[in-house]
């Protein structure tokens, strides 16, 4: 099996942790690793498994490429989708990238939690068993309570020994309809993962949604490699039609089979989902960093740069980070995409970046700011080298704190230790590079009638960016 780790996914109702750049899949919610990477791993156990293939958004690329090498798991491609077209495209794409017709896809989000992995494991050997024999296998969540955040998949009666047939794909209902899905018996939860052969996708796609296949084979085709990675070109994936695996193709089919999972399952969409799966104190308290509470009960508390105290209060989410915070009250969590919304009516950065920014040469805190001065922290990895640029409106004076910078000014080039600066001059070609084995740490002062992100003109970068 080639397990397929959908990353497309922006996490808006879990924000201030989960933005545009770094959305939830990327950041570690429950353990030391990311979900990414949890998604990966628990499949460690399971035989006959292929290197993995990625899709994530093209912006993600050196997010996910890092988090694999974090992990030591080489992937066998790496797709960047220019724009979202849903989860069906998606897997179209990865069921090209496959080595055969014949290999079977196991297709996960890699936003999930699940504990329960011998389940797990017995689950997706039995819908190896069934993928091999030509059906299309989703895994259903035994629902434990009446859910209005997630779809549900209705079963039929047909059954396979492991697994039933699918009757229909449901969006997510109100309260009253979701109450009956789980009394009936009939439903599961969408868990969005799959199993099946390539070629036997491929085959119910051209049947069921021919554009759509031919679409992606033409973006599959045009597409540039780049080691790991194949870049769709996005004028010819623009012209691709979006919607989910669940329409364009499960619900129509007769080989879809619906393979009941009972693994202590999570989604992770919300915040009173995650305070769900992580450990609480004896009044019901998820805390995360310097926090404080009195008279509390049932609460998430999450800071991350400064003290966060409470009195009083119960069944808040509160979550702390350097340049926002969120409260809400645990029964209106699925609102929150809402302040993303008006953050993003309003163009304020919150939306879509934190303070601290991921580069694939390392990060920048954005630590200071005023109408002419930003001053940032910047770290460089071992080994690393930002682009060749200018800048047309800035200015900028680096100070080196710890390791050693290798700086190209013009046609000058300087090493740089420890407590020593160098000034870059308001359109001067310049390049900054970490030559050693440890970090770069710098301070970085900006001055000028312009500081935006986009004063930037490259030269030449050896992450491929323009």
């Amino acid at each position: 099996m080639i397990p397929v780790i959908l990353s497309g996914g922006s996490g808006t109702r879990l924000w201030p942790l989960s933005r545009g750049q770094h959305p939830k899949q990327f950041l570690p919610l429950v353990s030391k690793h990311t979900l990414f990477q949890e998604t990966i791993l628990r499949l460690q156990g399971i035989d006959s498994l292929k290197a993995p293939i990625g899709v994530c958004n093209e912006s993600h690329r050196f997010m996910m490429a890092e988090q694999l090498r974090e992990i030591d798991t080489p992937p066998a491609a790496i797709i960047l989708e220019p724009i979202g077209k849903n989860t069906a495209p998606a897997v179209a794409l990865a069921a090209l990238a496959a080595d055969s017709e014949d290999d079977i896809l196991l297709i996960l989000p890699a936003d999930h939690v699940i504990s329960d992995i011998t389940s797990f494991h017995a689950a997706v050997k039995n819908a190896e068993t069934l993928a091999e024999e030509g059906y299309l296998v989703t895994f259903g969540i035994v629902p434990t309570a009446a859910e209005t955040g997630y779809g549900y998949i209705k079963s039929g009666t047909q059954n396979t020994g492991v697994a039933l047939d699918v009757a229909a794909f449901v969006e997510k209902p109100d309260f009253k309809t979701a109450e009956h899905y789980v009394a009936s018996g009939e439903y599961f939860w969408n868990s969005g993962m799959f199993a099946f052969k390539a070629g036997r996708f491929l085959e119910e796609l051209n049947k069921y949604h021919p554009a759509m296949l031919a679409a992606c084979q033409k973006s599959f085709t045009s597409a540039q490699v780049d080691a790991d990675f194949i870049r769709l070109n996005k004028e010819t994936f623009s012209q691709c039609p979006a919607d989910s695996i669940d329409y364009a193709v499960m619900e129509k089919t007769d080989k879809a089979v619906v393979i009941p999972l009972d693994a202590e399952w999570n989604d992770v969409g919300s915040w009173s989902a995650l305070w769900d799966v992580t450990n609480k104190d004896e009044f019901g308290n998820a805390l995360s960093g310097d926090v404080l509470t009195v008279d509390t009960e049932n609460c998430f508390l999450h800071s991350e740069s400064r003290l966060v105290t409470s009195v009083g209060v119960s069944n808040l989410i509160i979550v702390e980070t350097p340049d926002s915070i969120l409260v809400a009250s645990k029964d209106h969590v699925q609102d929150v995409k809402a302040i993303v919304e008006q953050l993003k009516k309003q163009h304020r950065p919150e939306a879509d970046s934190h303070r601290k920014v991921y580069r694939p040469w390392g990060h920048y805190d954005l630590v200071d700011k005023g109408e002419r001065h930003h001053t940032k922290r910047i770290v460089v990895k071992p080994g690393a080298k930002l682009s060749l640029q200018k800048h047309h409106h800035r200015a900028e004076h680096w100070v080196v704190v710890k390791g050693t910078a290798l700086v190209t000014k013009a046609d000058e080039k300087m090493l740089l230790s420890e407590n020593e600066s160098t000034y870059i001059p308001l359109g001067v070609v310049h390049c900054l590079e970490n030559p050693g084995v440890i970090p770069l740490e710098m301070i970085e002062v900006q001055s000028g009638s312009y500081l935006g992100e986009d004063d930037i003109i490259r030269f030449d970068d050896k992450y491929g960016r323009t």
